[in-house]
């Protein structure tokens, strides 16, 4: 029943998502996967997940990951997602997450730790990744409600991913300098212009808020975020109209002498 509350946050009718297997496998390779997947929705965030027991453990980010030990990155703890899932790329025409998601970085993840469920419930849980963005230890630390909002009860979401001091650790801004796609290379506009016209565009269900009304929000916020090259040309998205076929020339008929 690990994927029950994912399963049912979706209609697997309208969003391209997996649902995943209905029973889960667990790996016994030493390593396992981890990903980070960026995703443009309500807000821009980061969803860092990693393998374990045959399901992907995942936390929200908001800030994105940093490489500088000394920034401690607010990590959210959410629900558990299928394997498969770890290499979606592509549009959420609407409903629960309705919006872009773009592979950010991929590889795999060992424990610095001989019980992982111990350390997950302790809520100290100190990794080694080997992708090709984040690599080196870092660990997942729960907090106390910090980050919280109104003064809420702690309800044990709230974590901290933090870098270990190592060769990989830095005080670069690795969202800003690697911020496209380790899948197709591309940018979350480049994603659209791919995505958009099939699963988006077409406005399918129509039920509450349309799938044309979640493109015109969404691509409100990636202005702000993906300015448009001014010698960018035209996206799938927001298509050209189309150019006029030029006039043929008139040739004139020979006539019998």
């Amino acid at each position: 029943m690990a994927l029950e509350e994912y399963r049912r946050k979706r209609d697997f009718t309208k969003t391209p998502e997996p649902a995943g297997d209905t029973g889960a496998r667990a790996r016994k390779a030493p390593a396992r996967f981890f990903c980070v997947q960026k995703h443009l929705a309500t807000a821009l965030h980061y969803d860092f997940r990693i393998e374990h027991d045959g399901v992907l453990l995942s936390w929200a980010v908001p800030k994105g990951p940093s490489i500088d030990p000394a920034t401690k990155r607010l990590a959210m703890h959410v629900e558990d997602h299928p394997i498969e899932y770890g290499e979606f790329e592509g549009v959420i025409p609407e409903g629960y997450g309705a919006g872009v998601v773009m592979l950010w970085d991929v590889g795999t993840w060992e424990p610095e730790t001989d019980d992982i469920d111990a350390a997950l419930e302790k809520g100290d849980l100190k990794m080694r990744l080997d992708g090709y963005k984040l690599k080196g230890s870092w660990v997942l630390v729960r907090t106390r409600g910090w980050g919280g909002r109104g003064g809420a009860k702690d309800d044990g979401r709230s974590w901290l991913l933090i870098k270990h001091k190592d060769e990989w650790a830095g005080e670069l801004d690795i969202t800003e300098f690697a911020p496209n796609s380790v899948k197709s290379a591309g940018s979350f506009r480049e994603i659209l212009a791919q995505e958009a016209p099939d699963v988006w565009l077409s406005n399918r269900g129509n039920t509450g808020t349309t799938a044309a009304e979640t493109l015109t929000d969404v691509l409100k916020k990636l202005d702000k975020i993906e300015p448009v090259p001014k010698t960018a040309s035209a996206t799938k998205a927001t298509p050209a109209a189309p150019k006029k076929a030029a006039p043929r020339k008139a040739t004139r008929k020979k006539t019998a002498t």
